[in-house]
């Protein structure tokens, strides 16, 4: 059984069809999906979606893509979200100084207030952080202990940033990149880091995993990423998805899919 903790099932790739790449995705012994919320249309609909159907859950955030300065009406909109039962996280929340999609103050300024939110009603954050992990670590240092835990979301660091993060308690999400033969930094760190901390994901549609990649990705794929590091760390398929949900489950509150 396996968790996909990160995709985006209200993209257009997915919407009209829910049910069928959920179905799929089961077929695979993907059993529970986190659909991720990257402003506040999203997360709405992220809900909407995990109320629909109870493999899927929902989180509640703004991409830093998508990052404005948000003021007190926002910020109790996002909180008001994260009230919802369905939702396990706030996020996807962050910095990315690759893409510089806005301003370098309005991203900081955007994760600021929503770590005050995810403070308040303690939820785990998930995070998105390219490029940019000094800042991140900066602007958590400011935040001290008020978390209640994270995951850094399609982890781009080599092991010195990982390990670093894992000192914070923080878990590092593997995406289907690590399948790619020249994503050497990510499969060093899938072999050092422990595997309670470590989470899989899809990115879906996005970082489609071998052999599918050019594709548009879907949970179902997540399979190929869990045998992948399971390769890597040299273990059974077994291990890594009894260990990755068990490690989602405890993260996320899920409740854990029923042996079959």
């Amino acid at each position: 059984m396996l968790v996909d903790t990160h995709a985006h099932l209200d993209f257009p790739q997915f919407i009209e069809n829910v049910p069928h790449f959920l179905q799929r995705a089961h077929q695979l012994g993907v059993h529970r999906i986190i659909t991720i919320g990257i402003d506040l249309a999203s997360s709405a609909k992220a809900i909407q979606l995990a109320q629909a159907h109870q493999e899927v859950y929902a989180t509640v955030g703004v991409h830093p893509h998508d990052a404005f300065l948000m003021d007190s009406s926002v910020m109790d909109q996002v909180r008001t979200l994260s009230e919802n039962p369905r939702v396990v996280a706030l996020g996807e929340m962050g910095l990315d100084f690759f893409r510089d999609r806005r301003p370098r103050p309005v991203q900081r300024q955007c994760l600021n207030a929503q770590l005050e939110v995810a403070s308040l009603v303690q939820l785990p954050v998930v995070f998105h952080i390219r490029d940019a992990f000094q800042e991140f670590f900066d602007t958590i240092a400011s935040h001290g202990k008020s978390l209640k835990g994270g995951v850094l979301h399609c982890f781009s660091g080599n092991w010195p940033v990982a390990r670093r993060c894992l000192d914070l308690g923080f878990f590092l999400s593997v995406p289907g990149v690590v399948t790619y033969p020249k994503a050497h930094d990510l499969q060093d760190v899938v072999r050092k880091a422990p595997l309670d901390r470590l989470l899989l994901e899809t990115d879906a549609p996005y970082l489609t995993p071998v052999p599918h990649r050019g594709k548009v990705n879907e949970p179902s794929y997540v399979h190929h990423t869990a045998q992948k590091v399971a390769q890597l760390r040299r273990t059974s398929y077994e291990e890594i998805a009894l260990a990755t949900t068990k490690n989602a489950c405890s993260l996320f509150g899920l409740e854990e899919p029923a042996s079959s």
